[in-house]
């Protein structure tokens, strides 16, 4: 198979230069194969300092160091390529940069969060559908190898519940836990799967811990952490054992991630369904909703 040409939306998050020395430099231990990022479009949120203060540093960095192009439209770099990266930090935009990407039919990945309104997820759905383009949407920490190997791994049964803990910083203008609390939120998923029916969430300025209930019964936990020690890691709840998982320092997950991302662009089916995807962005919209409403349960509705 030849070389893809991968291109990129984006240059605001610190993902886009990891990822494009994962695809672009044979050097990189974790290297993957397949394509090459080639060209893209800078983007930036006027009105959010931690993306539109970073575009001219990473903007610099991929031009001189990996070669890329950078090109005046969206429109312009999903036409000179054959796959694309859609890296906007910003999940309000989300939506907006996927509806002109759509029409030409590539693949695309989009980084964390998918969006942060159920409402855009459920239209960036609907647009793949309609171009068939096939996406998916996750952070890495679903991909890590410690993370992965646990829940794959059957041999104490099935997963009866879970509970995720990490970091959860806010980033305004981007709603409460979906800035950070994705990623948690993507590994009590990939744990429990879809089926989450309703959420509770309470929190103050140090910690939120959301519970969701799924329709099978089963209780899933996130803990968003805030003040003191904070790591990525789960508690799996199974049949015949409880298994407490950290993840792995020695295998980055965001090589994991990009052999997933590289073999949806190769064309295999994308890894997460386009239900599960939207169900996380209910799930953190739920969340925000009940802790504004002092613990309220909110029911999931898709």
């Amino acid at each position: 198979m030849s070389e893809l040409k991968i291109g990129m939306i984006g240059y605001d998050t610190s993902h886009v230069i990891a990822f494009a020395d994962l695809f672009n430099n044979p050097d990189n231990p974790h290297y993957v194969p397949g394509g090459r990022v080639v060209c893209g479009w800078p983007g930036g949120s006027k009105d959010m300092p931690v993306s539109i203060d970073r575009v001219d540093g990473f903007k610099k960095d991929l031009e001189e160091k990996h070669g890329l192009k950078t090109l005046d439209s969206i429109e312009a770099v999903a036409e000179a390529s054959d796959a694309v990266l859609l890296e906007s930090v910003d999940g309000r935009v989300h939506l907006e940069q996927f509806e002109k990407l759509a029409p030409a039919g590539k693949p695309v990945f989009i980084d964390k969060p998918f969006t942060v309104a159920l409402d855009d997820a459920k239209a960036i759905c609907e647009l793949a559908q309609k171009h068939n383009v096939p996406f998916f949407s996750t952070s890495s920490l679903r991909y890590d190898a410690n993370i992965c190997k646990a829940i794959t791994d059957g041999e104490n049964g099935a997963i009866v519940g879970c509970e995720t803990y990490g970091p959860a910083h806010f980033a305004p203008p981007t709603p409460g836990l979906f800035w950070y609390g994705c990623h948690s939120a993507d590994v009590l998923f990939s744990a429990m799967g879809p089926g989450c029916k309703s959420v509770t969430c309470l929190g103050n300025d140090d910690v939120d811990v959301v519970v969701g209930k799924w329709q099978d019964g089963r209780i899933g936990v996130l803990r968003g952490l805030r003040k003191g020690h904070e790591t990525f890691g789960c508690l799996l709840y199974r049949e015949k054992a409880i298994q407490q998982v950290s993840t792995n320092p020695d295998i980055p997950y965001y090589a994991e991630l990009c052999r997933r991302v590289m073999a949806m662009f190769q064309g295999g089916n994308p890894p997460i369904t386009p239900q599960e995807m939207t169900e996380v962005v209910a799930f953190l919209e739920a969340a925000n909703t009940s802790k504004t409403k002092g613990g309220k349960e909110i029911e999931i509705t898709l």
